[in-house]
């Protein structure tokens, strides 16, 4: 995967962090391995990556280069309302997919999973529509909040209960540009 560019500076937005989780090069050698391991699971099948916008975006772009067999990749999009920096209220979706999905075998690609309510439901309607398969790749597994147990098949690192960014994951749709995940200062939030 690229690694950003030499004359670009890392983001002033860097000073905004407590300290960093995962660094960008520990971020760079697990999504390299789970592509490797997705590549032999799915090799000779029609592999589609379906990822939610707009969090997974980074995660699933350099899953995508990572994985040496064909694949195709679509997204969808929701919308949630409930408390501000937790999840579980209603889920909304305000983007369908393109592709269809039945017959196909699917691979759900999520940023973050944390009670797991909005990921068994997003799970419950694209099952409802026929995969051949359906299994989930998370990034970062937060288990202190888990209020449904969701079959994860591709595990990224799992994390404790803090307030994330980076990496595609945002506070205010800032700090998605970071390359590292790390542990937002509280007074940013």
């Amino acid at each position: 995967m690229p690694e950003p560019c030499p004359a670009t500076p890392w983001p002033v937005e860097m000073q905004d962090l407590a300290r960093v989780l995962i660094g960008a090069e520990e971020l760079r050698e697990r999504v390299c391995a789970l592509g490797t391991q997705i590549s032999g699971d799915y090799a000779g099948q029609d592999l589609l990556l379906v990822g939610v916008l707009r969090g997974v975006t980074i995660f699933i772009a350099d899953l995508l280069r990572a994985i040496t067999i064909p694949v195709t990749v679509d997204f969808i999009a929701i919308s949630s309302y409930g408390p501000s920096l937790q999840t579980g209220g209603v889920v909304r979706l305000t983007k369908d997919l393109e592709e269809p999905i039945e017959g196909r075998h699917v691979l759900f690609v999520e940023d973050v999973i944390d009670t797991g309510l909005t990921l068994s439901y997003l799970l419950r309607t694209l099952r409802a529509r026929g995969p051949a398969s359906l299994r989930t790749c998370v990034l970062l597994d937060k288990r202190a909040h888990r209020l449904i147990d969701v079959d994860i098949a591709y595990h990224g690192f799992a994390l404790h209960d803090e307030y994330v960014v980076g990496y595609g994951l945002d506070h205010r749709q800032r700090y998605r540009n970071l390359p590292v995940v790390g542990v937002l200062k509280p007074e940013c939030y």
